[in-house]
Parts: C-alpha cells; structure tokens; sequence
C-alpha cells in the first residue's frame, strides 16, 4: 500500500475510532488476549466446531485467536484470518501455526468467494467500524448453508474496577466517555450501539441466534498476565494524563495514586482487588 494510500486514510479514516491500515496497537491486543484468554479460549471451545471447518477470524488483530480456531477445527481444517492493520498482520503472520493465514484487507471489503466458510469469527471488531450493519451485510455472504457467525463483544455492561469506591469508578467511566467525545466526536450513543449485537444478526437475517455472556473475574493476587493487561492497557494506556481534564482535581490525583505501582495505594497490590469484566458471544446460523 502507497504513502499516498496512507495518508488518504488518515484525512478519511474508515473507521469509528479512525481505524486505518496505518494504526498498531498490537501490543494492547497481545495484553488482552493473554489477560483473557482462559474466557476466550472457553467461547471458543463451545462453538463445537467441526473438525474439518474453514474459519474466517474476521479483525484477528495479532492473531492469537487464529492458534485456538486452527485446534478447534483440526489438522483437516482451514482457518484464515483478516484485518486491516499492517503491523497486526505482520504480527499475525509471525505467530501463525501450519492451518492458519492471514490476508490484509478491509472488513467492509472481503477478498473471499461467496460461501467459502463455515465459521466466522469477529471478536471486539464491529465496534471499529461506522456501520456494523454494513460489515455484516459483507461477511454473511461469506457464510456456507448451515455456517455461523459469531460476534464477540468485550465489556457490553461497565467494568469494576475499584469495589471498594463506586463513585471514583463512575467518575472515571464518565471521563474516557468525555474523552472520546472530543478526540473523535463520538456521542455516548455511538459508543454503546455495539451492545445490540443481537439485533446486528436479526437484521442480517440470520437464524437460531443464541448468545453467552463470560463473566471475566480477577481477584489479588494477581497472575503476572492480569496484571500487565489492567496496568498497560487500562490503568496507563486508557486512563492517565488524558484523563487529567474532565476530573476534579482531588479525583485525578486519588486516581493517579490507585494507577501508581510505587504508591502505597496501588489499587493491584491492594488484598481487595476485585475486577469484573463481561465477554459477550452472539451466534446466528445463514
């Protein structure tokens, strides 16, 4: 892909959060699917997938789903995974197991024949993207008779992470929303429409929909996983000076102190840690 590409991208992004080949946040993606990967790897597992299966991973990001769909479907199987990210797909590519690819493509563009799969997998995907029901009008034609599609969808209701001070969390919950209100121009509404997923797959026309929430509940002590993914990711990457603006003073330095490993009060090393986290799947049949 030109420079030229690329920089059309950045002035136009595809996205809802201005996703473009040129974004990496590979190593937030590796943090989760470490962090998650018992619940993840348990979604997986009850899809039953048929030996033999083809399986799109539809946004695979870096790819560690791509190993769990290829055991799942079997030496006989074939499991293919797409994103639009070059360095996701670099990072995929270099982790692949034998029964897996990777194709660098758009998600409102697939490069596959009709019917060519019997499983597609998009996990925190559609909320990338401006028009989920769009998407969805691409992948189910992707879909054999009898294939499902299944979409995953992390944190559907809000996450705790301080137990022990709700009003601190509510405040900071309303100050990411803030956040993203200014640097992408995204309503609240915009944000949470991805939690209709179940609507998403009625409107796609598709059958027999059933869905399963995973509870993802992490209590101290902490496994070294755990802890690299809640300090990195969300104590660090999501919330931190960005946050500094759309808190009373006194909150953001309380929340400065609990996201401070070298403070006495780090909220992770505190014996009443307790984190929860929803990981939704919803399943319908073409």
């Amino acid at each position: 892909m030109g420079t030229a590409t690329l920089g059309q991208e950045r002035r136009n992004p595809s996205g809802l959060l201005g996703d473009t080949a040129a974004r990496d946040y590979a190593r937030k993606l590796r943090l989760f699917s470490a962090f998650a990967e018992p619940e993840l790897w348990q979604a997986v597992a009850d899809l039953a997938i048929e030996p033999g299966s083809r399986v799109l991973d539809a946004g695979c990001g870096t790819g560690e789903a791509l190993r769990w769909l290829a055991a799942a479907a079997g030496a006989q199987g074939r499991v293919i995974g797409l994103d639009l990210s070059t360095a996701h797909v670099s990072a995929a590519r270099r982790s692949l197991c034998d029964r897996a690819g990777v194709v660098q493509a758009d998600l409102l563009r697939p490069p596959f024949a009709a019917g060519r799969f019997d499983l597609i997998w998009a996990v925190n995907t559609v909320n990338h993207v401006r028009d989920p029901d769009a998407a969805l009008a691409q992948l189910r034609p992707l879909l054999a008779a009898g294939g499902r599609l299944a979409l995953g969808q992390s944190a559907l209701l809000p996450e705790m992470y301080f137990a022990w001070d709700a009003r601190l969390e509510r405040l900071t919950h309303e100050a990411v929303r803030r956040y993203y209100l200014e640097r992408y121009g995204l309503e609240e509404q915009e944000l949470t429409a991805v939690r209709a997923i179940v609507g998403l797959l009625r409107r796609a026309a598709l059958r027999e929909i059933c869905v399963h929430t995973y509870l993802i509940e992490r209590i101290a002590p902490l496994r070294a996983a755990d802890e690299a993914y809640l300090l990195e990711a969300i104590f660090r990457g999501t919330w931190g000076e960005r946050l500094r603006p759309y808190l009373p003073a006194a909150d953001y330095q309380s929340l400065t102190e609990l996201c401070d490993p070298e403070h006495p009060g780090f909220a992770l090393a505190r014996p009443d840690f307790h984190f929860l986290q929803t990981f939704t799947v919803a399943v319908g049949t073409a």
